[in-house]
């Protein structure tokens, strides 16, 4: 069975994309949130066997469910760090009979749906796949099998964190594929580029205009950019 998992937290100013608010404000970084969020939801409702929606906090489930709809089972992301929740995420999957497990975040609405197809696919072949993002870190991990040793003594949200996994990788001996390169949008640099990509022709990028909508809208709504 294959699962594919999106992270999520509840858009409440403040809260979220708070390095992107420091440029264009906490309400409109939290509309701006959500529309990712709701994006990613509907463009990867039918990909993989089973669908999880883990989200935080645990108060939210009622919003939760209501955002992802009958395509999307709810799983509460658990306590600790970044990297002790993925693991936690990759346990619980693999208990529940899952064989490859696929998780996303919630910072890139316009990653390409066969990205995330072909990491699927490199599981047949290899017990890790993973997507690297520009920051130095990665937009998707795949996992077959069993949780991969790479989720302890790693600098999240930092610049390191492609570096310190894939050296813990090599240095286990453990095998893997790397994905071709995407982008979070984190910052205002990273929301020019996410506007300039949604205004290019629908059918250059394979993108259609109900697909992001909501996001163009969004993006419109500030004037910082």
């Amino acid at each position: 069975m294959r699962q594919l998992g999106i992270f999520a937290k509840y858009p409440q100013p403040g809260r979220v994309k708070t390095r992107l608010a420091a440029s264009i404000g906490d309400e409109s970084a939290c509309r701006l949130y959500r529309a990712f969020v709701e994006t990613l939801l509907a463009r990867f409702a039918h990909v993989g066997n089973q669908r999880v929606l883990a989200f935080s906090p645990p108060e939210r489930r009622a919003e939760f469910e209501a955002l992802g709809g009958p395509c999307w089972q709810l799983a509460e992301q658990s306590t600790g760090d970044l990297g002790q929740r993925m693991q936690r995420y990759f346990k619980d999957a693999f208990e529940r009979g899952a064989s490859r497990v696929v998780l996303l975040g919630s910072d890139s609405p316009t990653l390409p749906v066969e990205f995330v197809e072909q990491a699927f696919e490199l599981l047949s072949e290899v017990p890790v796949v993973l997507g690297p993002s520009d920051d130095g870190g990665y937009y998707l991990i795949g996992a077959a099998g069993q949780v991969p040793p790479i989720f302890d003594d790693i600098a999240w949200s930092s610049e390191a964190v492609w570096e310190q996994t894939t050296n813990r990788l090599r240095s286990l001996g453990q095998d893997f594929r790397e994905l071709p390169p995407w982008y979070d949008v984190d910052d205002e640099k990273d929301l020019r580029r996410l506007r300039d990509e949604l205004s290019d022709e629908p059918s250059s990028q394979g993108y259609t205009d109900r697909e992001f909508a909501l996001l163009r809208d969004s993006i419109a709504h500030i004037d910082a950019i």
